[in-house]
């Protein structure tokens, strides 16, 4: 029998959500940041918290938790001060989690999945990481295929793409996430693939599900979801 979670929340990573590294464009991201604190928020009661993103292999992160965004134009410090610092995927996972003040998890845990990892793969991570007491904070974005100006320029099938992923989020739907195809995904640049077949592998059923955001301010698909 699966052990539910306390609570799931979806959020994307754009370095830019992080205001000062937005700088004079920050308040292009207003009402994305907002609906990352609601579904953060709603984290709040669980005993331990998993975080999780993609980057190139699948691996339990050993503490000291942090990192800096100097990469993305600005020394903003993130956790704690490290040698190994975070993928940008679970830094700014972890830049969420540290502005909510009303959060007090006894244990923390960070997990990179391999941004090629299969969905067999993907959720087997997630039944291993799911338990009586746990919330997972699943961190990534959708296709970055969304228009001439995006990051992969525009492909027709992107917004098709995050479309369905935002049903599925919205719906609680771990079939239509695991169903995902990892090569389209590929192709499309969109970095939740992983992330979100991990949190479907750690079989959560809740009462409320929501997608809280969904857009592509640059070409980039930005959801946010609760499940609770």
């Amino acid at each position: 029998m699966d052990v539910p979670l306390v609570a799931a929340a979806v959020c994307p990573h754009p370095p830019m959500l992080v205001p000062e590294v937005a700088a004079g464009a920050a308040g292009e991201l207003d009402e994305l940041r907002a609906a990352c604190r609601v579904a953060v928020a709603h984290l709040a009661g669980a005993e331990s918290l998993v975080v999780v993103g993609a980057d190139t292999m699948t691996v339990r992160r050993e503490p000291p938790f942090g990192g800096t965004l100097s990469p993305w134009g600005i020394d903003v410090r993130v956790g704690a001060a490290t040698e190994d610092p975070l993928p940008l995927s679970l830094l700014i996972g972890a830049w969420l989690v540290e502005g909510d003040k009303n959060l007090n998890f006894g244990n923390v845990q960070f997990y990179s999945i391999a941004a090629d990892a299969t969905p067999d793969e993907c959720a087997a991570l997630g039944r291993s990481i799911a338990g009586t007491d746990t919330a997972i904070l699943i961190m990534g974005d959708g296709s970055a295929c969304r228009g001439e100006k995006s990051p992969g320029y525009d492909d027709p099938r992107a917004e098709g793409f995050d479309t369905a992923v935002a049903a599925a989020l919205a719906a609680g739907d771990t079939r239509a996430l695991l169903d995902l195809d990892p090569a389209l995904a590929a192709e499309l640049l969109a970095a939740g693939r992983a992330p979100w077949q991990v949190l479907a592998g750690a079989g959560a059923e809740h009462k409320t599900t929501e997608l809280l955001h969904h857009s592509a301010p640059y070409g980039v698909g930005y959801l946010v979801a609760s499940w609770r």
